[in-house]
């Protein structure tokens, strides 16, 4: 077998290592931006700028909303979806993805702002940014897509239940003091607080649901040119300018946070605690996650809009760059967002420009509207983001579930069940092993060993009767042959033709064989020697001939133990039975 062959039928970690320079490729950085400055023209300019403008007003309330709901100030969401949207755009690699704070982090952030504080949120956003930049330098982004989508399914829904759920304190006004992160302390607490819920915050809250739904339906059929407009921000609009006229007896930002700077931060480092920065790596890893899988998710829907490809692995050096830039600012982790990537498609823009221009039309608001967002009711963007949350749901998955398999239903609710009442990381990584397990059982039920006749083969003759055929046995594998199967071969240890003196194993119909399986050979192998019996392969396909080749245990088997083909296998079975029965009528 020539090393070419031996090559070919490794895993791609083993090519790699087999490489003459032993080193590992790391990913190019070549942002998206410089591909379309090529044939970039003054139309393509103009409608970026607008696309950018009309996502930038769209990202406005989302980011307050946003932040609020994770236990952080809106100035920290809006300067997150300012600076980090401005990297993402200018470093990544799709032509379109917008770059913000989003829904899907309110759970994993809120929870570390809980425990650890803010500072210690811009830590993790920080280690979480160096790990993003990692996997994508690394090539690592291709591999988030093997995540299967049973359990993209479950934690997206359970993401978009726990936002939900996070909203009914501001929704109906409660007066709870803080709001624990546990799922169920903080059932206990809104049951417990329940009879401090206030009507005006109420009627505010439901009026504002009201609106948004009809305005999403209607409004561009009534009335085309306010159509245009986003729903949360018209929602955002009129509910401040009411809330400014009338005073109601509502919390708004001025009376929970004091308003909104509209000073550019200072550029500061987060203090770091050596104490708490290994309690840290796991929200990290928790956000690193979260974030490649949302922001790789997103470019594969601008892709199918725009009809492009985009770069996964430059993409995660982006988001990387962009979540170790956005807490020297004060903010916190951000990730490509669906849907302000969608508006910005729908609103003409086809290249990173029109994500720049998003980030600089935020700039623009906060610094010549700041004063007005002391007047921003809660209740309306907690309607806003409950509204997102149920959006955000494919809540048909779950009316379907009867159409697929129990591995599949299995996955998928015991994602969503543990990202509502545990945390996201464990949902992901029980969902993981689950979908890994049901794919190993699944496998290992397509390897099949097979007892194969020898009638067809011998025929009538001396080693065709009954004597003859209990001296040989022969069996074809088919599958693979790896350590969730081996139990289909281990019979044969067992089984009564395993007494032959010559065991033919037909390869030909298994593709592939793991250490665990040759392993398995091997004891196979040991056992007929020790009754004195031999082991023959016959039909090796090329990944079982490479590792039995490079283990050494071609050498054990001799040149005699391996043959090419079934009929040659027999053949040589037969001789050997042939030269021990002439040896044993010598003997006596």
């Amino acid at each position: 077998m020539s090393e070419a062959e031996i090559t070919g039928s490794l895993r791609p970690d083993e090519r790699i290592a087999s490489k003459a320079s032993g080193k590992i490729s790391f990913a190019r950085f070549h942002p998206k931006l410089l591909d379309c400055l090529k044939d970039y023209t003054p139309e393509l300019l103009a409608k970026d700028m607008a696309a950018g403008v009309t996502v930038g007003v769209l990202a406005l309330p989302l980011a307050i909303a946003f932040a609020i709901a994770s236990g952080c100030s809106p100035t920290a969401g809006i300067w997150t979806a300012i600076v980090a949207g401005f990297v993402i755009s200018l470093l990544g690699g799709s032509r379109v993805q917008i770059g913000g704070p989003t829904g899907a982090f309110i759970p994993i952030v809120f929870g570390i702002v809980s425990i650890y504080g803010f500072q210690n949120l811009m830590i993790a956003t920080m280690i979480a940014g160096i790990l993003l930049f990692i996997m994508g330098l690394t090539k690592m982004g291709v591999l988030i897509r093997f995540i299967p989508i049973s359990v993209v399914i479950g934690f997206t829904n359970g993401i978009a239940v726990v936002i939900f759920m996070s909203q009914i304190k501001d929704f109906f006004g409660l007066n709870i003091p803080s709001m624990p992160a546990e799922f169920f302390e903080r059932m206990e607490t809104l049951w417990q607080y329940a009879n401090t819920m206030q009507a005006p915050t109420v009627a505010m809250s439901a009026a504002s649901l009201l609106a948004l739904i009809v305005w999403n339906k209607k409004a561009a059929k009534w009335i085309p040119a306010l159509g245009k407009i986003p729903g949360p921000l018209a929602l955002l609009l009129v509910a401040t300018g009411l809330q400014a006229v009338f005073v109601f007896p509502v919390e708004t930002i001025g009376s929970k946070f004091g308003g909104i700077p509209q000073d550019i931060p200072a550029l500061t480092l987060p203090t770091l605690s050596l104490s708490t920065l290994n309690q840290l790596i796991q929200p990290a890893i928790a956000i690193a996650l979260l974030g490649a899988i949302e922001s790789l998710l997103s470019a594969r829907v601008a892709d199918a809009a725009i009809d492009d490809r985009h770069d996964p692995n430059q993409e995660l050096m982006a988001q990387g760059l962009a979540n170790i830039v956005a807490p020297l600012f004060g903010g916190f982790a951000a990730t490509g967002a669906i849907a302000r990537t969608s508006t910005n498609v729908r609103a003409g823009g086809r290249s990173p420009f029109s994500g720049i221009f998003h980030s600089v039309a935020l700039l623009l608001v906060v610094v010549i509207a700041a004063p007005a967002a002391v007047y921003v009711p809660l209740p309306a963007l907690s309607a806003i983001l409950m509204l997102v949350a149920w959006n955000m749901g494919e809540w048909h998955a779950f009316t379907e579930l009867r159409r697929y398999t129990i591995p599949y239903r299995a996955i998928l609710l015991s994602t969503f069940m543990v990202t509502v009442v545990f945390d996201l990381t464990l949902a992901v990584e029980l969902g993981m092993i689950l979908a890994c397990l049901f794919y190993l059982y699944r496998m290992s039920e397509l390897t099949q060993v097979e007892r194969i006749p020898l009638e067809d083969y011998y025929g009538s003759g001396a080693l065709g009767g009954q004597q003859g055929q209990q001296r040989i046995a022969a069996y074809r594998i088919y599958g693979s042959l790896f350590f969730a199967a081996i139990s289909k071969l281990e019979a044969l240890l067992e089984n009564q033709d395993a007494m032959a003196k010559v065991l033919v194993l037909d390869l030909t119909k298994m593709v592939s064989l793991d250490t665990t399986g040759l392993d398995l050979l091997q004891t196979l192998e040991r056992t007929l020697s020790k009754r004195g019996g031999v082991l023959i392969l016959s039909g090796l396909n090329t990944q079982p001939a490479s590792l039995i080749e490079r283990s050494g245990f071609a050498d054990i088997l001799g040149v005699h133990g391996i043959n090419s083909s079934l009929t040659g296998a027999l053949l040589r079975a037969q001789l050997i039975i042939q030269a021990n029965t002439l040896a044993t009528e010598q003997a006596t």
